[in-house]
């Protein structure tokens, strides 16, 4: 759904079921959200979760447009772009970091990028409006296309505070494409470029959870989707998740999901009960 504010009035304090892509187009304003604020001008992009109560105040002839998106139901082919990094920071780090009052800094994109931006807006809200035969599909692309664009931009982007998440966010992109290997926190240390310290550090403010923590959730994310969709041994499944011992995977699977992994296997063949899932 496309909601555009011209101008964007003050708000009463609201939330949404949707998240949203937040591109502020001309004007000015403060944004509100849990007692934090920052000041909005024009190129300004960021993304708030759909819980997150937020609202607008002092504002002066500001205009915005609002993409909002269901990410819990999108099905979206992400492809390679779960490991880059302006797409992990921009719609998971920063709004994360965001929330935990942790980070005040945000996308500005440059006046070419926001006529690309503002292009693609229009050719999803004309797709959506008309709704012609093969609407959902091209849809789902112009949508991909205004991710992967923005995504690229906060790639680029030269302010300090999002160079570091920036570099987090290589680490989670790497950790993304390579979980099935044997990965060292010295090994994500050097990728970030910190030092052992500051990266710990950073990491544990954006994510809330240690980089190894991290590690093992996704690799256990994994091994769901295995023990869902096919039929090969648990062992089999550990190892081809990045576990080198069974025992210890079926360990880690239980303290993150409360079942042994062949109970999950069994609950997800034959629905009926109420199983976890991975975040």
């Amino acid at each position: 759904m496309i909601a555009r504010e011209d101008p964007q009035s003050p708000l009463e304090m609201h939330t949404h079921e949707f998240s949203e892509i937040v591109i502020i187009t001309g004007g000015s304003g403060v944004h509100v959200a849990d007692g934090d604020q920052w000041v909005l001008s024009a190129g300004d992009v960021f993304v708030i979760g759909g819980d997150r109560p937020h609202h607008y105040v002092d504002t002066d002839h500001l205009r915005l447009i609002n993409v909002l998106f269901d990410s819990d139901s999108l099905e979206m082919p992400l492809q390679d772009l779960a490991t880059l990094p302006g797409y992990n920071t921009l719609f998971h780090l920063e709004p994360a970091a965001r929330q935990r009052h942790q980070f005040e800094s945000r996308l500005r994109i440059s006046s070419a990028d926001m006529h690309e931006v503002c292009r693609l807006v229009d050719c999803l809200e004309n797709e959506l409006k008309m709704r012609e035969r093969g609407f959902r599909f091209i849809a789902m692309a112009t949508f991909m296309q205004l991710v992967g664009h923005l995504s690229r931009c906060y790639g680029r982007t030269k302010n300090l505070d999002s160079q570091s998440l920036l570099q987090i966010a290589e680490v989670i992109g790497y950790i993304e494409k390579n979980y099935s290997k044997p990965i060292s926190l010295d090994e994500l240390v050097d990728i970030s470029g910190l030092s052992r310290r500051s990266f710990s550090r950073v990491f544990e403010s954006s994510m809330g959870c240690t980089p190894i923590s991290h590690l093992i959730e996704l690799r256990i994310s994994r091994a769901c989707e295995l023990l869902k969709n096919t039929e090969r041994s648990i062992t089999e499944i550990a190892f081809d998740v990045g576990f080198n011992d069974s025992n210890y995977f079926a360990r880690q699977f239980r303290k993150i999901l409360n079942v042994s992994p062949s109970t999950y296997r069994q609950s997800a063949i034959n629905p009926g009960g109420s199983i976890a899932s991975v975040d």
